[in-house]
């Protein structure tokens, strides 16, 4: 095994940085990472143990013991719990011999809980050794663990064939669907391969290339909106003698999806885009970071980098153009919400924990290995290769005033058609609403958990009359002002995710309760009100649920929700959201849960509060009331 490790560690070159690679390879050979491959890595890497040791503990899909021959990770976002995961998580328990979280007695199986996998569309779903299944039901389960046992290989065992479009390509056989319901700009077969590399980029200067994406208003699709081309500009200017151009493709925030189909099915587009970038801003070294679940991506796409060096795109002189160096890796993650923050990410690509920096300096200044690193996310990239091929003009011919062009919806929860929607900025909840199909709706949720979740009465603190004006489309009673609310930077801002919830959904219970737990379970841990404060407020909610809340409880939810947002990233600061943007909206709900016109918790049972002491000490407490 020593000389096993070795040979992994030098196919890196023996670099620290190039961690997460070699432990990705010590887990395909043996599943895990034991204290002696630890110990090893530690004199090989120049690393300390427990420098390796705090990544190998910090990243989901990583393990210091065995995780079975079969390691199952069943997702748990909020769609795959309202698609019957309960009864799927029964039969895989079941049918392995063994519960979530250990591995059955013969080593066989594993069975754990994971995030989000990006495949809100088809749920349940669950990861099954890299590869993933969809539409779970108990049958299925019972057939896939029977085949298993039987010694078929896992991939001969996807029951539906393999899904639409690329995804059926020999370097994926998956049968993941794309679910494209609508497209535009991006999702446009019209789309002619590398045609921007091979014949326009050559056309413009650098300066050029970042003037007309600036003139675009091209804003980054990550959430936060800041303007591309002033991000390139400011990364050509800093000096370094390297520059970096980073691609996220770590969408980890549930019910969001729309990477991995950009990914599967326009993935020369975004490539395409990353070479622009590069060439616009002197970068010499490309990184594609590619969330963990999305691995069964991984041989395609790097067979689509092969033929962009052979055809000269990448390499030497890329696209053509002397003295234009440029190159791309893939780094494949391993498991960790956090490191979708860009500068999680670039730590996670140095091959360490996924902890977010302090601020400044700034990627565009001090990045990857202390280079100048730009980090775009898949989808800004894709659009500046249309930039590029139809001008800024043509771009600003799409949107609305703040918000340029298109954006690429996940779409998921209580709709007929859920999938993939590339709609133009400024497209109402309404028109949202009607192309999926959604009926009888309660409340959606905008941006995933980290977003906002808007209903009936959304912000609308001027009274009832403004709920009265009632219209009908689509079967549904709806009041006008939350229907024509629009998805723009001014007013509903959005990375993409679209959760819809119909009066069928206990949005406390079930919806908020679930996005808090998946706060506390992604966090890194680093500020204490990160660390903490959702816990609490978690606790709070469970009160008000259990009918103990008084309404000093929602007051200090709202209290606590303005203390979280001093943590130093975007998951810390957003942790509440999901209770805060509730209560703001759906006060309602919680009030209907406190003890009437009360501060003061007049439920506390003195008797049973002590019992598990009593209990413990063997003894009976005898309490006199005056």
């Amino acid at each position: 095994m020593n000389n096993k490790i070795s040979r992994i560690t030098k196919r890196y070159s023996e670099d620290p940085a190039r961690l997460l690679d070699v432990l990705h390879d010590i887990h395909s050979l043996k599943g895990y990472v034991d204290d002696d491959d630890v110990e090893q890595l530690a004199i090989e890497l120049v690393l300390s143990e427990a420098t390796i040791n705090e990544v190998i503990s910090f990243y989901h899909f990583f393990s210091k013991t065995p995780v079975g021959k079969f390691s199952i990770y069943l997702n748990n976002s909020i769609t795959a719990c309202f698609r019957g995961r309960e009864a799927v998580k029964r039969a895989l328990e079941e049918s392995c011999g063994t519960t979530f979280g250990s591995v059955s007695e013969d080593g066989l199986f594993g069975l754990f809980d994971t995030s989000c996998i990006g495949m809100n569309d088809q749920e349940p779903a669950a990861i099954i050794n890299g590869l993933v299944f969809t539409k779970l039901t108990a049958f299925r389960v019972k057939e896939l663990v029977k085949g298993l046992k039987e010694g078929k290989p896992v991939s001969e065992l996807i029951y539906e064939g393999t899904g639409g479009g690329n995804n059926a390509d020999k370097d994926i056989q998956s049968m993941v669907q794309n679910n494209i319901r609508k497209g535009m700009l991006l999702l446009n077969r019209d789309y002619h391969k590398f045609e921007v590399l091979r014949k326009e980029l050559k056309q413009h200067s650098p300066l050029e290339v970042i003037q007309i994406v600036e003139d675009s208003n091209l804003r980054g699709r990550g959430g936060a909106g800041f303007p591309t081309g002033i991000k390139w500009r400011f990364g050509r200017r800093v000096d370094g003698k390297h520059r970096v151009i980073i691609c996220n493709a770590d969408e980890g925030e549930p019910g969001t999806f729309k990477d991995r189909v950009m990914l599967t099915e326009f993935p020369e587009l975004v490539f395409e885009g990353m070479v622009i970038a590069a060439y616009a801003t002197a970068a010499d070294i490309g990184l594609l970071y590619l969330r963990y679940e999305y691995k069964y991506l991984l041989r395609f796409l790097n067979r689509i980098l092969g033929e962009m060096r052979t055809e000269g795109l990448l390499g030497k002189n890329a696209a053509g153009i002397k003295d234009f160096n440029f190159d791309i890796r893939i780094q494949l993650g391993a498991g960790a919400y956090i490191c979708g923050e860009e500068s999680a990410l670039i730590e996670s690509l140095e091959g360490k924990r996924g902890e977010p920096r302090d601020k400044p300096p700034f990627p565009v200044e001090k990045g990857y290995l202390n280079y100048p690193t730009i980090v775009n996310n898949v989808e800004t990239l894709a659009s500046a290769v249309k930039i590029i091929k139809h001008g800024a003009a043509w771009y600003k011919g799409f949107g609305v005033k703040d918000s340029l062009g298109t954006k690429l919806l996940s779409v998921s929860g209580d709709c007929r058609f859920p999938g993939i929607y590339e709609v133009e900025w400024g497209t109402s909840i309404r028109e949202v609403i009607e192309m999926c199909g959604a009926e009888d709706v309660q409340a959606i949720q905008v941006g995933g958990p980290s977003g906002v979740l808007i209903g009936l009465k959304d912000i609308d603190n001027l009274g009832a009359s403004n709920l009265m004006k009632w219209y009908k489309p689509s079967g549904m009673m709806v009041a006008q002002k939350f229907y024509d609310r629009k998805l723009s930077y001014s007013d509903l801002p959005t990375g993409g995710s679209i959760i819809i919830f119909d009066k069928r959904r206990d949005l406390l219970q079930d919806v908020v309760m679930n996005f808090m737990d998946f706060f506390i379970e992604e966090s890194c841990g680093s500020c204490s009100t990160c660390r903490n404060l959702p816990s609490v407020m978690k606790q709070k909610l469970q009160k008000i649920i259990g009918g103990h809340g008084v309404r000093q409880d929602i007051d200090d939810l709202l209290s606590w929700g303005k203390m979280i947002k001093v943590s130093r990233c975007g998951l810390g600061q957003t942790a509440a959201n999901p209770i805060v943007s509730s209560i703001l909206n759906f006060r309602d709900l919680y009030e209907g849960h406190v003890q009437a016109m009360t501060d003061f918790d007049n439920e506390f049972d003195l008797e049973k509060s002590v019992q598990a002491a009593n209990n413990f000490v063997g003894r009976k407490s005898v309490f006199h009331q005056n």
